[in-house]
Parts: C-alpha cells; sequence; structure tokens
C-alpha cells in the first residue's frame, strides 16, 4: 500500500505505531519527524546494473574476506502457514484482538510485512513461503560467500515454565528456524530460542546444538526472561558446555514490546561469570536501566553506559560481545554510534591500527527492520558527520532495491573521528564456528 492510498485515520495508526518501531524517540531526540523516503518499502525488485556497479558498492566489498562475512542478526518471520506448520509453537504473529494493544500490534505487524514486501492483503494463505523467497532473493546479491543467520524466537513463558502464547508478540519455532536454514545452506545459518524456564530448557539446548543451531537468541523484556536469576544456572552451564553462544537483547525494546526492567545489560552478568560467550544485541544502545552495581534502586543509567562499563572490564575479554544491529536507526544514532565506531575503528586512511573493540563487536543487519522506510535516515546521518554527504542519494536508492545491501554499504561507509569500522567487525564466521571461540 503506497502513502497516497492510505486513510487518514490509516495514517495516524501508522504513526502510532512507530513507537513500537522505534521511530517516536525521533521527536525526544529532535530529530525531523517526517521520513525522507515515505512511510512504504517501494520494493523496487533486483538491483539494477547500474546501482550493484556504483563505487560506494564496490568500496564495501573491497578488503573483506567474503566467506568470513555473516550478518549476525536476523529475523525468520512467519503466521504459521506453511506446509511443515508443526503447531502453534511454530510460527505466529499475536496481534492482541479484543485488547488496548491491538490497534499498536496491528500496525507494527503492516510495518514487518511491508518492509519485507508482503502487503497485508498479499500472498494470503503462503505469506510464510514469500518471506522466505524474499530473503533468498536479497540474499543472492550479496557478494558470494556471505551468509545471513536466521533467529528463531520462542515463546513468552511464566514462572512455572508454561507457554503463554496470548502474552507473546511473535515467536519462530527452532524446527521451522533449522529447516528453512538447512533449505539454502550457500546463504543461511540458524540462531535458536529456547527460554531457560522451559521444564525441558537444558534438553532443548542440546537438541538445538545437534541441528547445528550457532548461537541462542533472547529477548528478555518481551519473552519474560530475567537472565540474572539463579533459575538460570543450569542453563547458562549447559550453553558454556556446548561453547553457544547468547545474543540477549539489552536496554529498551520497541519492536517486541515487555518489561524493559529483564534487558538491563547488567543482568547478563550472571551468564559471563558462568563462562557463557554473549552478544549485547545493539550494544544496548537505546534507554536507560537502573546502576544495580550500585545497589538495587541504583540510579538510572544510559543502557550503553553499563554496556560499556562491562566491555572495559579486563575479566570479559573474550566473553563478552555487542552487535551493531539497528544501530543506525535514526532514534539510535547518537552518542553509542559514534562512540562504538571510535572504539573499534582503524583509521581510514589505512594508517594506524584497529580500537580495542575491533574483535568484539559482530556486524548484523536485524533484517528486515532496514526495509522499514522510517526508521532510517541517510541524511541525518550526514548531517551529524557519520556519512559523506554524497553518499546519501546512493544510499537511498540501494535501499529501495535491497535493504540487507544497504544496511552493510552503510556501515561499511561510517566515519567517526577520522575512523571506519574494520574488517573483523564485518567478518563474524569465526565467532560462531562451533569449538573455536573467537
Amino acid at each position: 500500500m503506497i502513502a497516497g492510498m492510505i486513510s487518514r485515520r490509516r495514517r495516524l495508526l501508522l504513526a502510532a505505531g512507530l513507537a513500537g518501531t522505534g521511530a517516536a524517540a525521533l521527536a525526544l531526540t529532535g530529530w525531523r519527524l517526517w521520513p525522507e523516503q515515505g512511510l512504504s518499502n517501494p520494493c523496487l525488485g533486483a538491483l539494477p546494473p547500474q546501482l550493484a556497479a556504483h563505487p560506494i558498492v564496490r568500496d564495501a566489498i573491497v578488503g573483506l574476506d567474503h566467506h568470513q562475512v555473516w550478518d549476525a542478526h536476523a529475523h525468520l518471520l512467519g503466521v504459521g502457514d506453511h506446509a511443515e506448520n508443526a503447531g502453534f509453537n511454530d510460527a505466529g504473529f499475536n496481534e492482541h484482538q479484543g485488547t488496548l494493544y491491538w490497534p499498536l500490534a496491528a500496525v507494527q505487524r503492516h510495518f514487518f510485512l511491508d518492509a519485507a514486501c508482503l502487503g497485508n492483503d498479499v500472498n494470503r494463505g503462503k505469506l510464510d513461503a514469500a518471506y522466505v523467497e524474499r530473503l533468498r532473493a536479497l540474499s543472492g546479491e550479496l557478494p558470494r560467500g556471505q551468509k545471513i543467520l536466521l533467529f528463531a524466537l520462542d515463546l513468552w513463558h511464566d514462572p512455572s515454565g508454561q507457554a503463554a502464547p496470548e502474552h507473546t508478540h511473535a515467536w519462530v519455532g527452532n524446527d521451522y528456524c533449522a529447516t528453512v536454514a538447512s533449505a539454502w545452506p550457500e546463504r543461511f545459518e540458524w540462531v535458536a530460542s529456547v527460554h531457560p524456564y522451559r521444564k525441558d530448557a537444558t534438553t532443548e539446548l542440546e537438541r538445538v546444538h545437534a541441528l547445528g543451531a550457532r548461537a541462542i537468541k533472547w529477548i528478555p523484556a518481551a519473552q519474560g526472561i530475567d537472565p540474572g536469576a539463579q533459575r538460570c544456572d543450569a542453563f547458562y552451564a549447559t550453553l558454556s558446555r556446548l561453547n553457544l553462544p547468547l545474543i540477549s537483547h539489552a536496554g529498551a525494546e520497541r519492536a517486541a514490546p515487555g518489561d524493559d526492567a529483564l534487558g538491563n545489560p547488567l543482568q547478563l552478568r550472571r551468564a559471563l561469570g558462568q563462562g557463557v560467550r554473549v552478544v549485547v544485541a545493539h550494544c544496548a544502545s537505546m534507554g536507560e536501566s537502573r546502576d544495580t552495581d550500585r545497589g538495587a534502586n541504583g540510579p538510572w543509567t544510559g543502557s550503553f553506559t553499563l554496556f560499556e562499563r562491562m566491555m572495559d572490564e579486563p575479566r570479559y575479554f573474550g566473553r563478552l560481545f555487542g552487535d551493531l544491529s539497528a544501530m543506525t536507526q535514526s532514534a539510535r544514532a547518537g552518542a553509542p554510534l559514534r562512540r562504538v565506531i571510535e572504539r573499534a575503528g582503524a583509521p581510514a586512511d589505512g594508517g594506524g591500527s584497529a580500537g580495542e573493540w575491533a574483535t568484539r563487536l559482530l556486524n548484523g543487519s536485524d533484517y528486515p527492520l532496514p526495509g522499514i522506510m522510517p526508521l532510517y535516515s541517510p541524511r541525518l546521518l550526514a548531517d551529524t558527520g557519520l556519512l559523506d554527504a554524497a553518499d546519501v542519494a546512493p544510499l537511498s536508492a540501494l535501499r529501495g532495491h535491497n535493504p540487507l545491501l544497504f544496511d552493510f554499504v552503510l556501515k561499511r561507509r561510517l566515519r567517526s573521528g577520522g575512523k571506519r569500522l574494520t574488517a573483523a567487525v564485518f567478518e563474524t564466521r569465526r565467532f560462531f564456528e562451533p569449538g573455536k571461540p573467537a
């Protein structure tokens, strides 16, 4: 649905729905509110040769071993309408119909599907297959050798370990995720999701590890997980023994809302203390958390500040990492983004050495979010000095054809303090290869 065809009421709902995907934070940071590329993904199709050969695309792929480049954060989404549907735990999206949350949830669903070029009324009954096919097509335009890690997402569970789809925003089962990834191993790997309160949690960890899962994904706020709880100890011990990394969202959560207190990065100290390799998704770059290092009622502090504090603790070297997914969104593209470029980057002129975080940051796209047009603004990045002004037009054009390639090229073009992100940030395969810790 193009913006000009949306009714006034629909426009208002869509604008309100941006709060759930992060764009409403623009109002709090003083950025312009109206999206420069409109509300809807234009879905322009295959990349034209002249854009594929553009200098910023050519320059982005130089200097990388593309067989080592894995997108470390991408979402598999579905509604459970594929032929392999095994039940409610397979894949789904809960619009919370009949509740006060329903209008926002419905609008979020619209944006997720629009980002993947799947309108609400398109491909009805075949949405899951269409989502995968779209992702395959986009991946096929990346340099040969690159792969995408597809994320499963377990259901919300109550303290007794009972799954509750009615409390869950979206879910994707491990078996479905493994099936999709195995169907195109040249481009896909996969990441499982296991709620630690499940009665079969450690057994399921063993099972998904045997199936080839590269890591475990959590969104604590949305799944009802307290990463600092003692009840997670057996789970962490199994993760450590299997050498399975934990990718856990931290900071404020908007795409899958829940209890943000559970996203405090300091809560991940418990996993780190048991030898788990932990990746803090988005580097905790949005929101504030209690500084519980100063007591249970410690002062509210920027979540990124707490993440940076932990990264600077020598005991966590080799165990604590961050991923760059979503960090170029307009609502996040402030001091944290500048800071990670400066701490992980190397001089853009090729001289000098890389920063101390160069091997501790993993690039990820957070697909399908780069296809949600209002969330990103190359012009804003240029205005704040993180991108050359000449890059805005080709990046915007690239995004209309391939949001995955847009995200990759954009991050290769970022600059701050005379530095750019190094090849190590993009060559993430080293981190996920079994038995080979980074």
